[in-house]
């Protein structure tokens, strides 16, 4: 029998075999602890602690909190090998289980900031995993064998699915031993999951063969249904696997629930109908323009509903839609959070529902609900300075806008935007 092949290289299949294996072996020692704080922070290009500007109050960077590796069979087929059918055959394997790349709210991934989580995840682990959308159903099915030796055999493909949490590095300021205060990255209030893989592998395995703890080829071991009466007289070709069966309906069943979960979240955090009653906000008395540093525009709430919020010039014609009010202010290690409520329509700031996790979603008014679509970050420079970055609670998304521009919309970025026009001025009016 040949050794486990990568998708790289058949021809180094025995090395990379040995090798797969022992990170195999390796990984579930390393996933039982967070992952090392360090490597993913300085991965990032920030790291807790050290000193930001005010450009990157309306930017963000992930932080891996913990990281699970866990050896995954995506494909299986048991086959049986008599004295007359050795030698190269090609197998259609069945579906064992499905692995799709994900971060936080997308079922895909979108925006600069999943990209360079997944990056750093690959990189502290030292595997090389998907770090754009795709899923391990768009691998072929096939498995070409060369068998060199009757027996009962599992031909399987396979991957490493890596799982984690992470959060995020923000500027915020920070109160020093002194009492003045300083920018610096701080970890924000946000958080979330992610699942990846790493390079796919396919192979061949017997009951009789020893293979590495832990490995993918042992995971598919476990698969084969090794007693004698299994294989006892079997003819030449596929041989059903009760355990194989067995597991693939039960990742079914956790497929199926985790949707399930993930569906009632959505609805819970849908903002309700714009013809609920409006929540009996606290509100400040002041009143705010959220003005581009320096500059004349500002933002300006829109007047019809399927409009959204764009940079206005303020004048008397503005009909207060350029005034916000900070409500039911809470704070948390320096970090404000607010619900901002518009003095000119009355409607309150926030993502849609249905554009929730996508990248450059555009900000929008609706009635107040108080759901987390319309509750914000906000992230302050060092008293004395008005500016300040906005983060949507529910997305984790920095607000900031493309160009400047009259007319240009305020929305999300996963990331904030790169040259600094999510910094804004809150300024009292």
């Amino acid at each position: 029998m040949r050794r486990t092949r990568t998708r790289l290289g058949r021809g180094l299949g025995a090395i990379v075999a040995t090798a797969t294996a022992a990170v195999a072996m390796a990984a579930p020692q390393a996933a039982a602890v967070p992952a090392e704080s360090d490597a993913g922070r300085q991965a990032a290009g920030a790291e807790a602690g050290q000193a930001c500007t005010v450009a990157d109050l309306g930017k963000r960077h992930p932080l891996v909190r913990t990281t699970e590796v866990s050896p995954t069979i995506t494909h299986f087929k048991g086959w049986y090998v008599t004295e007359g059918t050795t030698g190269s055959q090609t197998v259609t394997t069945s579906t064992q289980t499905t692995i799709s790349v994900s971060v936080g709210l997308n079922g895909t991934v979108q925006g600069s900031f999943a990209v360079e989580l997944l990056g750093t995840v690959g990189a502290s682990l030292g595997l090389n995993v998907q770090v754009t959308y795709t899923s391990t159903s768009s691998v072929s099915n096939s498995v070409s064998w060369n068998f060199m030796q009757p027996g009962y055999y599992g031909l399987y493909k396979g991957t490493k699915k890596v799982t984690g949490t992470y959060g995020s590095l923000n500027c915020n300021r920070v109160q020093q031993d002194d009492g003045s205060y300083a920018l610096k990255w701080v970890e924000g209030p946000d958080s979330g999951s992610f699942t990846t893989y790493a390079t796919m592998e396919e192979g061949a395995v017997r009951c009789e063969d020893t293979v590495p703890a832990n490995s993918i080829m042992a995971k598919a071991k476990t698969l084969l249904d090794c007693g004698a009466a299994a294989t006892a007289g079997h003819a030449a070709g596929p041989v059903p696997s009760v355990k194989a069966e067995k597991a693939a309906k039960a990742a079914a069943a956790r497929d199926t629930a985790g949707n399930d979960a993930e569906a009632t979240a959505s609805a819970k955090s849908a903002p309700a109908a714009a013809s609920a009653t409006r929540a009996a906000l606290n509100c400040s008395a002041d009143a705010y323009k959220i003005a581009v540093p320096g500059k004349p525009l500002s933002w300006g709430a829109p007047l019809l509903a399927d409009d959204g919020v764009r940079l206005r010039p303020s004048t008397i014609f503005s009909a207060h839609l350029d005034h916000w009010r900070l409500c039911d202010v809470t704070e948390n290690n320096g970090v404000l959070e607010a619900t901002l409520w518009n003095w000119g329509n009355g409607g309150c700031a926030a993502i849609a529902q249905p554009n929730a996790a996508d990248e450059r979603a555009v900000l929008r008014t609706v009635a107040c609900t108080e759901d987390d679509l319309q509750r914000f970050y906000i992230y302050r420079d060092v008293p004395g300075s008005a500016k300040i970055g906005v983060q949507n609670k529910h997305t984790g998304y920095m607000i900031g806008h493309d160009r400047y521009a009259d007319g240009e919309f305020l929305r999300q970025y996963s990331s904030g935007r790169p040259d600094g026009t999510g910094t804004y001025d809150l300024l009292k009016v």
